[in-house]
């Protein structure tokens, strides 16, 4: 298939595996992405609060905005990996509900917060909460569906993030133009609102979720046998000879795994561009009145901010779609990387609002094209609490991005006066993301054990 290549094209499927995927796809899929449109949702809810009120309220500068931002991901690269091994442990279930609820009743808080200090404690701690939500509901996912069918169900999963932003915007929007409602500042209303969901779905998600196949009554007996024999045949294959690894020894593995941490570098840079336009797009939305004279409400800012991500979920489907069916390559990853550290820089020297979001649009297509496609990879070799534990690792570390995209971002911002170096950082990032992408498929390993990354299937 050539060097470039991470997996083989599928063979047509029976129709006991038809039905099989369609009914995780339908039962489980769409329950697990309206998880993560709320968690994504809670997370950048800064983003629509600081211009809206938050930031003049609070008095922020662009580093403190930014700090806020990035401080979320201290607590949550900590406990990242623990928090998976404990979903590992307990269960999807118990511990999906568990995050969910502790991170809604934290979210709340923010209605209230009063103070510089107190918004970066309530982020900091929010990400304590939502710690091991998005690389469990991975895991999970994973777990229920075999490889060749990974990159789908991950692509219909991953829509909610960028639907998050089409619908939250202008939900968001909407919430802080309720300014007085319960004697309340519009920004603080779209806290309170956004936040309750949160803690509502994790207590349906304690009676709803499934841990395994064999469990679910919605499964006939040929489907269950089919769906449990096909991901042990898979499992067993990427153990091999090897002892099965657990607690300690998994995390060993994982750590001492080179492509674990290059796929962790990789996703750095996807992470950076993401973060950077989720925080910062309605702030430089906000500036076009500086920049080029023109001024919007409250709620055309949110629907402008909306604008990026509605084509970006249509190429995240399609793109997907193609690996699928054609099996999964480096150009499904490096390419997109490629065009979103182009792009995100020209923005800024767009003439006018409207070319400046078709830039930003391009970015938006090209991270949200690529991530689903690269979730697919790391469970193509990784296995049981080794799985539980790499796929937390590469998150974990490209959540650092989360936290130094928002910092640095600001910070350069407060420096130079404009975000032009910043969005210049940014690109250099997504094009290391690409050239990582492309040496580690032609990274042949020193263990002859060991599988090559393109010929994994």
């Amino acid at each position: 298939m050539g060097a470039t290549a991470l997996s083989s094209a599928p063979s047509a499927p029976s129709a006991v595996e038809k039905s099989a995927i369609r009914k995780v796809s339908l039962r489980l899929v769409p329950f697990v992405a309206l998880m993560f449109f709320v968690n994504y949702l809670d997370r950048t809810a800064v983003s629509f609060a600081e211009p809206n009120g938050m930031g003049q309220d609070l008095a922020l500068t662009a580093a403190q905005f930014g700090f806020a931002s990035g401080v979320f991901f201290i607590g949550y690269i900590v406990l990242e990996v623990p928090s998976n091994m404990a979903l590992h442990r307990f269960g999807a279930r118990r511990w999906l509900s568990r995050i969910m609820v502790t991170w809604g009743t934290v979210s709340l808080l923010f209605t209230w917060v009063q103070s510089t200090e107190q918004l970066y404690a309530l982020r900091f701690l929010l990400g304590v909460a939502e710690a091991g939500f998005f690389p469990g509901a991975i895991l999970f996912l994973s777990q229920w569906v075999p490889t060749r069918h990974r990159t789908k169900v991950l692509a219909l999963f991953y829509l909610a993030q960028p639907l998050t932003t089409v619908v939250g915007a202008p939900l968001a929007g909407w919430l802080i133009g309720q300014d007085g409602l319960f004697g309340l500042e519009g920004w603080r209303v779209m806290f309170l609102f956004v936040s309750i969901p949160a803690i509502l779905l994790g207590v349906v998600a304690w009676f709803y979720l499934i841990d395994r196949p064999a469990d679910a009554a919605w499964l006939t007996a040929d489907e269950k046998e089919w769906l449990t024999g096909e991901l042990a045949a898979e499992n067993a294959a990427k153990t091999g000879n090897s002892k099965r690894s657990h607690g300690r020894e998994a995390l060993k593995e994982a750590f001492r795994s080179g492509r674990v941490w290059v796929l962790a570098m990789v996703y750095f840079g996807f992470i950076y561009g993401l973060y950077a336009l989720a925080f910062f797009l309605p702030t430089i939305i906000e500036g076009f009145q500086d920049s080029f004279g023109t001024s919007f409400s409250v709620m055309q800012e949110a629907l402008i901010t909306a604008i990026p991500y509605v084509p970006a979920a249509v190429v995240l489907f399609f793109w997907s779609r193609n690996a699928t069916r054609h099996g999964t390559r480096t150009w499904h990853v490096a390419g997109p990387a490629v065009v979103g550290g182009i792009s995100i820089p020209l923005a800024l020297y767009m003439n006018s609002p409207a070319a400046t979001i078709a830039v930003i649009t391009v970015t938006a297509c090209a991270v949200f094209a690529a991530l689903p496609v690269f979730w697919s990879i790391p469970s193509r070799f990784l296995t049981g609490a080794v799985a539980a534990a790499g796929i937390a690792l590469i998150n974990t570390v490209g959540n650092i991005a989360g936290f130094a995209a928002g910092y640095v971002t600001g910070w350069l911002k407060d420096f130079s006066g404009s975000y032009t170096l910043s969005m210049f950082v940014v690109g250099g990032f997504m094009i290391l993301s690409a050239v990582l992408m492309i040496a580690l498929s032609r990274r042949r390993p020193a263990d002859p054990t060991e599988q090559p990354l393109h010929e994994v299937h």
